[in-house]
């Protein structure tokens, strides 16, 4: 994933973080707006979120937070 794409991700676990607590899930439609206006972005987060890291249609946001901070390293 490009570093743009990566800091979207990033923003929007913070938001939904800081609006209902480190509990919170989402899923990689989080990320994107109802209208599906960029399918090759929303592939490329599917494949990373699905069979890259094969995860639950529902994770916690500071898990993939975590995870996307670790691979900026």
């Amino acid at each position: 994933m490009n570093a743009e794409l990566k800091q979207k991700i990033l923003a929007v676990c913070d938001q939904k973080i800081k609006q209902k607590g480190n509990n919170v899930g989402l899923s990689f439609y989080a990320f994107f707006a109802n209208k599906n206006d960029n399918p090759e972005q929303l592939m490329e987060v599917a494949t990373w979120w699905i069979q890259t890291h094969q995860l639950d249609h529902f994770e916690k946001a500071i898990k993939i937070k975590q995870m996307i901070e670790i691979s900026n390293h």
